[in-house]
């Protein structure tokens, strides 16, 4: 497998954007679906690229984009629950035609590079619980459950959602 783990490129920020909303999407992730509030901001790599870095996972033979994440440190626009000396990623997503081919992974170990990089002690995310093979895929790496971390984010948008957190110590 030939893939490359790097930053998103501008020409391909709308790309990237669509690639995570229609995972969001498919994996019945956005309580209104269509009309979910969340859609336009994971669409908008735009401004995500210019507060966080935003990865992409790309085919070494067609050059096609298979993932995407974003990293961000503590204090970040984009950082929810990272505390000072940690990293957190968020909005990992995987086109069909890039599953289980160790897609997903490759950009987690991307995050944890950055993070071991910038010295940080930890790094930490927030799950929708029924994401079961990425909870896999942290188990797999290392990263443990961290259930006081878990949290609700905007109560008044997703009454009931309540985020898991994992956490990876470096």
């Amino acid at each position: 497998m030939d893939i490359t783990i790097r930053a998103v490129l501008d020409h391909e920020v709308e790309e990237v954007g669509e690639l995570t909303a229609q995972a969001y999407l498919r994996d019945d992730l956005l309580d209104s679906g269509e009309t979910d509030a969340y859609l336009s901001v994971l669409r908008d790599v735009r401004h995500r690229s210019a507060h966080a870095e935003v990865l992409v996972a790309v085919d070494g033979g067609s050059g096609a984009l298979l993932g995407t994440v974003t990293y961000a440190g503590h204090g970040g626009e984009y950082a929810e629950i990272a505390r000072p000396g940690e990293g957190e990623f968020r909005m990992l997503a995987v086109r069909p035609e890039g599953r289980n081919r160790g897609i997903g992974e490759a950009m987690v170990r991307g995050c944890v590079d950055r993070a071991r990089a910038g010295r940080l002690e930890r790094l930490v995310l927030s799950s929708h619980p029924a994401m079961h093979a990425a909870h896999r895929l942290y188990g797999r790496l290392g990263f443990v459950r961290t259930p006081e971390r878990d949290w609700e984010p905007h109560p008044e948008l997703y009454p009931g959602l309540r985020l898991i957190t994992f956490a990876l110590d470096l």
